[in-house]
């Protein structure tokens, strides 16, 4: 396995810019989650490391060697693909070891690694089957196979659980992770989905107009969001975003939202209008009369809890709660909102203020 280490990256399409100066560092035997909206340039990045694309400035260094110029057969990696991309007309066997194969590896070689292979990931009662008599599931535990026996210096994931349903995805997610953990593989995974980043990832790197928006443990960037948009991406139910302003009284600087005191904030931070951010589950729901009040708009129960939306002088906002609350629409209620569990964030640039 390997370190990969990726200095001042940029790339075009034409005069559309999707890449603009990536810096990022992969330490050997890390999984990195690249994560963010559709056209964000992770796709991008992903393909620059592999080789599928050609890098119009900067730099790709694989296990310290430049890579820039290197085709991708060169450069000892597999990529595990969104689509399958299995042989109709093979085996799961003949899937597996194609490549090696080809490599002319000598037979044993390619024995031993399939059996490790298909222990690994359950296939060992469908090493003779065909793609056509296989489960999404499983047609992606063979492609994640082909890519395990060949023994590379880190694994690409692009996106590989789009196409399964949600009860797949979890399971599959689970398998990555422990595949991961029993490999000891560099990993970078693609995907759109905050909660694959979440619960995957040793690190996330936020991506946005192909910028890097903020690099850091799944908690750093839950806890700690860098801006708006890191905040609003990471996070289900996503973080609330409340026009605010934070004023000097005589019990101190604090936070309100139109006439209502939300919380207390640090006596250094600037007065003036700021956007708040709320997660939904850190705001508590009291009885009327108590902190801040709000009108209940909607109740959606989830079996787990229930999501309550509320009117808050006349901004929307959404609290998560396990209790089972017998609320309804225009009841009023209070919030409040414990010490340190907010954020601040300036109205104009979106970055982090305080809080």
């Amino acid at each position: 396995m390997a370190s990969i280490d990726i200095a001042a990256v940029r790339k075009s399409y034409g005069a559309t810019p999707v890449l603009r100066g990536i810096d990022l560092t992969i330490a050997n035997g890390e999984f990195v989650v690249l994560v963010g909206p559709s056209g964000c340039g992770k796709s991008t990045l992903l393909r620059l490391i592999a080789g599928l694309e050609l890098i119009d400035k900067g730099e790709i260094r694989i296990g310290g060697r430049r890579v820039n110029d290197l085709p991708p057969k060169d450069r000892d990696l597999a990529m595990v693909f969104q689509s399958y991309a299995l042989y109709p007309h093979m085996s799961v066997r003949d899937n597996m070891s194609y490549a090696l194969r080809l490599r002319k590896t000598p037979k044993e070689k390619i024995a031993a690694a399939l059996k490790g292979a298909s222990a690994k990931l359950g296939l060992d009662a469908l090493i003779e089957r065909k793609p056509r008599a296989l489960s999404g599931g499983q047609r992606q535990r063979v492609a994640m196979g082909r890519a395990i026996v060949r023994d590379p210096q880190a694994f690409l994931f692009d996106e590989p659980l789009s196409n399964l349903d949600a009860r797949l995805r979890e399971q599959m997610r689970f398998e990555i992770k422990k595949l991961h953990r029993d490999l000891g593989a560099t990993s970078v995974y693609v995907t759109h989905d905050q909660i694959e980043a979440m619960t995957m990832a040793d690190r996330i790197v936020a991506m946005n107009e192909g910028v890097i928006q903020q690099v850091g443990s799944p908690s750093d960037l839950y806890d700690n969001p860098a801006n708006l948009f890191v905040a609003g991406f990471i996070g289900s139910p996503a973080m609330n975003f409340l026009q605010a302003r934070t004023v000097a009284g005589p019990g101190g600087m604090s936070v309100t939202v139109g006439q209502a005191e939300i919380a207390k904030v640090p006596p250094a931070t600037p007065t003036g209008p700021v956007v708040l951010g709320l997660r939904p589950e850190r705001i508590t729901l009291t009885a009327p009369g108590q902190g801040a009040q709000a009108a209940v708009d909607l109740v959606e129960p989830t079996g787990l809890g229930m999501i309550v939306h509320l009117d808050l002088d006349g901004q929307q906002l959404k609290t998560f709660t396990t209790e089972r609350l017998p609320l309804k629409a225009g009841e009023r209620v209070g919030l409040m909102v414990p010490p340190g569990s907010f954020c601040l964030f300036a109205p104009g640039t979106g970055e982090r203020l305080a809080g």
